[in-house]
């Protein structure tokens, strides 16, 4: 459902104009509503993406930004991509890095300076890797740096899979793109406009000042919303069923022991 589509549809219900919510107004409620699906669950299937960068040899640390610079989306027959804003949707959350070789591990940064202390220089195949923000207000997400552990002593790809961000939605013009990038459709499956309707329903009848009929909306907008989840994150059909429950390391195994080459009889 287009943006100037959603407005209208929301404005029959309620059974007002544009002079009783103005479409700048209407648009503020459509990107939160937005917001409010898009960040209620990070595991959008929807969302899912598989990339891949280069380490640096003797560079540890890698922003975001630069990790995710690889990541294409074609919405609205627009392709989003590259490395700056706002033509890159840019990674919500990594799920897992791994080498041609290994699966790194996830550690907490304290733990990773405790293996490899700050004052050594250990390079190496990388094992493990961290997450750490800088602290910038501007651009929380993209501003988050992976380290990696040891130091990359050569190039090596790094295979990326995780869940991007979404295409921003509900600009300050109606079927046009601005210039944050808005596209003319929501960038999800069509059964969630409908939840965001539900949703912008609510915020108009509270702009209304009709607390009843908000409450109404704002119940059947949780109740559809959970529905939705419940459907899009359902688990996989296959059975027997065994998910990430093995370290998945050739020379692991799964044994808990150091990392070593396995012996021919594990």
């Amino acid at each position: 459902m287009q943006l100037s589509a959603m407005r209208d549809y929301v404005r029959n219900i309620v059974d007002i104009t544009d002079n009783d919510i103005s479409d700048s107004s209407m648009d503020v409620f459509i990107r939160e509503g937005y917001n409010a699906v898009v960040y209620s669950e990070k595991r959008w299937p929807f969302y899912e993406f598989a990339s891949t960068f280069s380490t640096v040899a003797s560079q540890k640390d890698y922003p975001l930004s630069d990790v995710g610079t690889s990541i294409s989306v074609a919405h609205d027959g627009v392709t989003f991509s590259g490395a700056s804003a706002p033509s890159n949707p840019g990674i919500r959350q990594i799920a897992s890095l791994k080498t041609d070789r290994h699966v790194l591990t996830f550690i907490g940064y304290d733990d990773g300076d405790i293996i490899y202390p700050l004052n050594s220089n250990t390079t190496g195949n990388p094992w493990y890797w961290a997450m750490w923000g800088d602290g910038s207000s501007a651009s929380p997400t993209t501003s988050m740096t992976v380290r990696l552990f040891p130091t990359p002593s050569s190039v090596d790809t790094i295979y990326v899979r995780g869940y991007r961000n979404a295409i921003d939605f509900g600009g300050l013009t109606a079927i046009s793109r601005t210039a944050v990038a808005d596209a003319d459709t929501p960038d999800w499956p069509d059964p969630f406009d409908q939840v965001l309707t539900l949703y912008v329903t609510y915020r108009s009848y509270q702009q209304q000042e009709d607390a009843g009929m908000a409450n109404q909306y704002f119940a059947l907008f949780q109740g559809e919303l959970d529905n939705l989840r419940a459907r899009f994150e359902d688990t996989p059909s296959p059975q027997p069923l065994r998910l990430n429950s093995r370290n998945a390391s050739r020379w692991r195994s799964q044994v808990y022991m150091p990392d070593r080459l396995r012996y021919s009889w594990e």
